[in-house]
């Protein structure tokens, strides 16, 4: 669990909360009409904007800003150097026990072409390949809160404008100008609230979760590749310590040395 994006979310909504309740009640914020042209015309916006499948999909896809389980590339990198040790030593037919005990699809499939004999140029496409569909799964799913994050402050504006059309229609009673004008601005607070505390941060995390796998992707792609050239383990590993933060490397410079 992404305790950092669930910290955000709660924090974020405490803190509206909490500034409403100091002047008000929750209630005077709670307009049920301005929740429909708010919410429902973002989620109508989005369903235009892209396929039916695409839509749907960014439900699952949010799930992975609270909830995502990723490898540290340094952990990855171990894992590549022990079994480019063992396919030097014992031949590529070795390292199959590694290939049913590895856990990612990805690195299992590579394995298993590199065992099965398949040329290098063959791994390489079929491993690019991956990458490049995940990294459009991935961009489809951040594009479209991305998109949701522009729609809901603009409907927002929307019904703003519909409850000054009302308002305006009923100039006769002034006693009710107040409270009119009041539920008018209660959508454009909906649209900012969803588009910047959800929908744009949720969108960036996103982001953020697929440059990650990319990464370890890559990463993997690169190492498969050097095991299946017969790579020195030591040459494999330098090169694959370019993928780490500068703090990570010096840790492992110094546990190193030590």
């Amino acid at each position: 669990m992404d305790i950092s994006s669930l910290i955000g979310a709660i924090a974020g909504t405490g803190f509206v909360a909490i500034t409403i309740l100091l002047g008000s009640s929750l209630l005077l914020f709670w307009n049920l009409p301005s929740v429909m042209i708010v919410v429902g015309g973002t989620l109508s916006a989005a369903m235009i904007a892209y396929p039916l499948g695409d839509f749907l999909a960014v439900f699952k896809t949010s799930v992975k800003v609270f909830m995502f389980k990723i490898e540290k590339p340094e952990s990855l990198i171990k894992v590549l150097v022990e079994i480019s040790n063992k396919a030097r030593k014992g031949g590529l037919l070795s390292i199959e026990g590694d290939i049913k005990n590895t856990s990612d699809p990805y690195l299992r499939q590579a394995l298993q072409m590199t065992v099965d004999g398949v040329k290098t140029s063959d791994i390489a496409a079929v491993m690019q390949k991956r990458m490049e569909l995940t990294a459009r799964d991935h961009k489809i799913g951040y594009s479209v809160l991305k998109s949701m994050g522009s729609y809901a402050p603009a409907f927002g504006m929307v019904g703003t404008l519909v409850g000054l059309v009302q308002m305006l229609a009923n100039l006769d009673d002034p006693s009710s100008i107040g409270p009119k004008m009041a539920v008018a601005m209660i959508t454009t607070f909906y649209g900012a609230v969803m588009a910047n505390l959800f929908f744009i941060p949720m969108a960036d995390k996103l982001k953020l979760r697929s440059e990650e796998e990319i990464m370890n992707m890559t990463l993997l792609f690169e190492g498969v590749v050097s095991i299946r050239e017969g790579e020195h383990p030591r040459l494999m590993e330098d090169k694959l310590n370019v993928y780490l933060s500068g703090k990570t490397q010096a840790d492992g410079a110094k546990a190193g040395g030590e």
